[in-house]
C-alpha cells in the first residue's frame, strides 16, 4: 500500500530534514521499497522489532536477514552497507577528538566495534605522549588467552610507531565484562613486558554489552 506523498519518508526528509524522521522512516529510505505485503515503513518496523533495534540488525546474519519478510539480497546489502557506514563514522569521529583521559574514553573508541561480536577479539590502542590516539589495531580473533598471546606481537606496533603508551581492549561475547583468571594473568604478563620495553600499559579493558571493565582499576599497577 502506497503512502500519501506528504507522509512518504523521502519527501518528509527533503521538507523537514533527516532529524525529523523516526528510525523506521530512516530505515525505510534505505530499503527504498516494501514488499507485496508491507510498505517500506511497515517492513522497517517489523525488522526493528524482530531484531531488537539497530544493534540486532548490525549482528544479524546476512542470509537470515535476506529471508525475512521477502527482503532479498539487494535490500539486505543496502541495509548492511548503511549500518556499516554508520558504525565506521562513529569510530572516525571518536578518533578525531580522542585524547584518552579515562577508561570510559578508551571504551567509547572501540565499543561499537567490539560489543556486538560473537567471538573474542583484541584491539591495541596506540597513544602518544599526550595520550592522543595514534592508531587502533586489531590483533587477535578468537579466545584471548596466554596460550595464543605473543607479548612481542602485542607491543610491536607501539615499538614501530614509537608510542610510549598502549591500551589493550578485548570483548566478552557473553556481554558480561567480569575478568576471568586468565584475563588477570595475561594482564600481569603485559604489564611486566611493558616495563621491560619502556612502554606503559595504561589499561586493559574488557568490553561487554553494555558495560565495560577496567583491569587497571581492579589491579592498580603502577
Amino acid at each position: 500500500m502506497d503512502l500519501p506523498s506528504d507522509e512518504r519518508p523521502r519527501e518528509r526528509l527533503q521538507k523537514h530534514g533527516a532529524e525529523a524522521l523516526n528510525l523506521s522512516e530512516l530505515l525505510a529510505i534505505i530499503l527504498r521499497t516494501g514488499t507485496t505485503r508491507n510498505n517500506a515503513i511497515e517492513l522497517a518496523s517489523l525488522l526493528l522489532t524482530k531484531y531488537g533495534g539497530l544493534p540486532g540488525l548490525v549482528c544479524a546474519d546476512f542470509h537470515e536477514l535476506g529471508n525475512e519478510y521477502g527482503l532479498g539480497a539487494a535490500k539486505t546489502a543496502q541495509l548492511k552497507a548503511a549500518l556499516e557506514i554508520g558504525k565506521r563514522l562513529s569510530m572516525l569521529q571518536a578518533e578525531k577528538r580522542y585524547q584518552i583521559r579515562s577508561a570510559d574514553d578508551a571504551a567509547r573508541l572501540v565499543k561499537m566495534e567490539l560489543m556486538y561480536l560473537e567471538h573474542e577479539e583484541m584491539h591495541i590502542i596506540l597513544l602518544d605522549t599526550k595520550n592522543q590516539v595514534v592508531e587502533s589495531i586489531k590483533r587477535y580473533k578468537g579466545t584471548v588467552n596466554s596460550s595464543v598471546l605473543r607479548i612481542a606481537e602485542i607491543f610491536r606496533p607501539a615499538i614501530v610507531r614509537n608510542c610510549p603508551h598502549v591500551i589493550i581492549c578485548h570483548n566478552h561475547p557473553s556481554g558480561d565484562p567480569t575478568p576471568s583468571a586468565e584475563d588477570i594473568e595475561v594482564t600481569r604478563q603485559l604489564v611486566a613486558a611493558g616495563k621491560l620495553l619502556d612502554i606503559e600499559l595504561l589499561d586493559h579493558l574488557i568490553i561487554g554489552n553494555p558495560r565495560h571493565f577496567s583491569l587497571k582499576d581492579k589491579m592498580q599497577w603502577s
